[in-house]
């Protein structure tokens, strides 16, 4: 019975995977030692001190001209090469540290092959002398090349590095072994341990520049949750002042029949329709306020039942605000004033907001709160002015969450006004709004 013999392969099955992963490795490490990670920006290039971006230069050059002299001289000198192939091989082995400063890892290519050949010449030399395979000159630049590397490239390429360079010291260690001296060893164990130190620097700035972004993305997410709170509170004190028009145009149009004689039955319907349109959107409006209400106010009471506040309450609030050891003096129109209710609401709330911030971060200043109306200008204006607070009052809240000034804001931009706040050279803080007197039609973007 004849048998078909089976492929190598089949005989050594742990063989041929052990081949495959050996293949799997050395093409895994061409990609990692040809593919560098940077776009070639300069080390320090985000810096913003000038100086500090200019620092990787000077220290290459500084190494570059310290490095090719004395590798002449010692390649000539200890080493026995002529002048002609000693400039050539320390102009290689010095002069990419240059490129290092924007590309390392083609550096490495370059400055690596360059020592691994004048590994090879010195052992050719039949009378040299000195360290090798690494002259002191060699383990010096490639231990700064090694440091500008972990700076920029990801770990395995960094251990891939490192591996070739111990994958060659053993080499000529088992080529030449009567030649060597151990500074094969050296070399690989410091270019390890520089390696190791900049990658956990590299790895450290990184997770530091992560973190700082995700505080710049967390500090933008509060503001604009702090914008949209505002809106949503300042559309549910508005739900009030429009529901009370709508209740207006209900009841006219359901008794428009009644208090007018005469009326056509066309114009009956037409006022029916009226009113039932308005109820319609009174209801609306009311499902619209069950969305935008919080889940506080649903859990604590409800909705507010009292109306919404306006002018003629500011004394009320002064007077709280004193209790709460604010002094504040209070200067009104000496007539009233005819304002939209919007108007009117929001001049209340920025006096209120204004008040709120004094106490929370100027307690005990001294505030003045002037309301004044420019009947020919259909302007009005809100001035609030606090002083320096005394030194013995400690702020409540000395960082403070802005959401007073961004609910100021927001009122202001809802009525098609202007706000002005800031600090005063005396340590005080100022705060003034100009409204117009009757509301215009606006649909802030």
């Amino acid at each position: 019975m004849k048998t078909t013999p089976r492929p190598p392969g089949d005989r050594h099955p742990a063989l041929a995977r052990s081949l495959r992963a050996g293949q799997q490795a050395l093409r895994t490490l061409a990609e990692d030692l040809g593919t560098p990670t940077g776009s070639g920006a300069p080390l320090f290039g985000q810096v913003q001190n000038r100086w500090l971006r200019l620092l990787p230069y000077v220290i290459a050059f500084t190494f570059v001209a310290s490095l090719l002299p004395s590798s002449v001289s010692i390649l000539t000198h200890d080493y026995g090469l002529g002048g002609g192939p000693a400039g050539a091989l320390a102009t290689a082995q010095t002069v990419p540290l240059l490129l290092a400063v924007t590309r390392p890892l083609q550096a490495w290519w370059v400055i690596f092959a360059a020592d691994v050949v004048g590994g090879i010449v010195l052992a050719a030399v039949p009378e040299a002398g000195g360290i090798w395979p690494w002259p002191p000159t060699v383990i010096i630049g490639y231990l700064a090349l090694m440091l500008a590397l972990s700076l920029r490239e990801r770990r395995r390429t960094l251990i891939a590095v490192w591996g070739a360079t111990g994958a060659v010291s053993v080499l000529f260690e088992l080529a030449r072994p009567d030649r060597s001296d151990g500074t094969w060893v050296l070399l690989f164990v410091l270019s390890g341990l520089v390696l190791l130190v900049g990658g956990a620097l590299r790895e450290r700035g990184a997770a530091q520049r992560k973190l700082i972004e995700q505080e710049n993305i967390s500090e933008a997410e509060r503001a604009m949750r702090t914008l949209l709170e505002e809106r949503t509170r300042i559309a549910r004190e508005l739900h009030d002042v429009v529901a009370h028009h709508m209740s207006v145009i209900t009841v006219q149009a359901d008794s428009a029949p009644y208090r007018i004689s005469g009326i056509p039955e066309a114009a009956q319907e037409e006022f029916s329709t009226i009113a039932a349109t308005a109820r319609e959107s009174l209801a609306e409006m009311r499902r619209l306020l069950g969305v935008l209400r919080s889940e506080e106010t649903e859990r604590y009471g409800g909705p507010e039942k009292a109306p919404q506040p306006g002018l003629a309450q500011l004394p009320k609030l002064v007077e709280g605000t004193v209790r709460a050891g604010v002094p504040v003096e209070l200067a009104m129109p000496d007539e009233p004033v005819a304002l939209a209710s919007a108007v009117d609401l929001s001049a209340y709330r920025i006096v209120q907001e204004a008040l709120a911030n004094v106490v929370r971060h100027a307690p005990g200043a001294p505030t003045r709160v002037s309301v004044t109306a420019d009947g020919g200008g259909g302007r009005l204006t809100v001035l609030v002015v606090n002083s320096a607070p005394p030194r013995a009052a400690a702020p409540l809240e000395p960082s403070g969450t802005g959401h007073g000034l961004v609910g100021m804001r927001e009122r202001v931009r809802l009525v098609d006004g202007t706000l002005d706040t800031g600090p005063l050279p005396d340590g005080g803080f100022r705060v003034a709004a100009q409204l117009p007197i009757t509301a215009k039609d606006h649909n802030p973007a």
